[in-house]
């Protein structure tokens, strides 16, 4: 995903200036300044040896960790201290060009950063002499979730407030609600971790389920909030909440997706049999209410039979 990609750079360009100030730095230290999760970081470290200024042994980055500190054994090969100057063949040069080009396109890049772009593309072309010509007749796009991702990235970095429609499933509806972004991050889905102003909490928002967005004057101003580990998943049950078994039809596959779950059986009707644990059972009538025939709960017996009396009531207030 573009906002991904766009995302992981900028961190891991402020990651080799942070580690080349601060030799043997702690991972669980790197981590928390960069509001990662320590395995996040260790993806990155294994990225960066394979970046420099160019594919010879001793232009890549030499950056290892002994799963405690970090270590960047030759600093020198980032720096203006690098004797050779960079050359690059026209099959590297044509892949920079159109590279460039697409990424001065996406709209997560600040324009700022469009416009420092935009120099070091005319410079390259300058100097790639044929081979610019060659790039010209190559073009690549990339997918994206549209402005959502591009506004809500602009809002962290200008520290702006943001107005939402955003679509609940739980209860099938749309609010409006103004919220201070705190950071993007992705769990299988992109979102966004903000403090709500609506419910004045920190909540979670997936951006696909963002139906309107626009960013206020008003500046962000969330209050201090200690940044989740995300390692095992957006989600985390406890063993000991308790479990519950819901039966969905072909209509009703959707809660596998929504919910997480342990385990979701196959049904001989196309449906599934879904197991989950909750700290709070009785918040899925709603969701009980809402299959109406394209699902039930089956255990345990007093949440189902709790979901079938407000089925019930709802049909006789209907029925009134």
């Amino acid at each position: 995903m573009a906002g991904n990609a766009i995302d992981q750079t900028r961190r891991m360009l402020s990651l080799v200036t942070y580690l080349r100030e601060r030799p043997g730095a702690r991972v669980t230290d790197v981590a928390r300044a960069f509001g990662i999760t320590e395995d996040e970081l260790i993806g990155d470290l294994d990225v960066l040896p394979m970046c420099g200024t160019s594919f010879r042994g001793g232009d890549l980055l030499d950056i290892d960790t002994d799963g405690d500190r970090i270590w960047w054994h030759n600093p020198d090969a980032s720096g203006s201290s690098t004797g050779e100057p960079l050359r690059l063949a026209a099959d590297e040069a044509t892949a920079l060009l159109v590279a460039a080009r697409a990424v001065a396109t996406l709209p997560g890049l600040r324009e700022s950063g469009r416009q420092a772009l935009v120099r070091a593309t005319a410079k390259i072309e300058a100097a790639a002499g044929e081979a610019a010509g060659a790039s010209s007749r190559l073009s690549v796009t990339f997918e994206s979730e549209g402005g959502v991702f591009a506004d809500v990235d602009r809002a962290i970095a200008e520290r702006r407030r943001v107005w939402i429609t955003y679509y609940s499933p739980a209860r099938d509806e749309l609010t409006e609600r103004e919220v201070d972004p705190v950071r993007l991050f992705v769990v299988g889905h992109t979102y966004m971790e903000a403090w709500c102003r609506l419910s004045e909490a920190r909540r979670t928002f997936r951006l696909d389920r963002v139906a309107e967005i626009r960013l206020l004057d008003e500046p962000s101003d969330p209050p201090p909030v200690e940044l989740r580990d995300l390692s095992e998943g957006l989600v985390q049950p406890a063993a000991e909440d308790p479990e519950v078994v819901i039966e969905v039809g072909p209509g009703g596959r959707w809660v596998a997706e929504y919910y997480p779950h342990d385990s979701a059986e196959e049904l001989p009707d196309g449906g599934l049999r879904i197991t989950l644990r909750t700290p709070d059972p009785a918040s899925l009538r709603r969701l009980a209410l809402r299959l109406g025939g394209d699902g039930r709960i089956v255990s345990p017996a007093a949440l189902a039979d709790s979901a079938r009396d407000a089925a019930r009531e709802a049909l006789a207030a209907y029925g009134e």
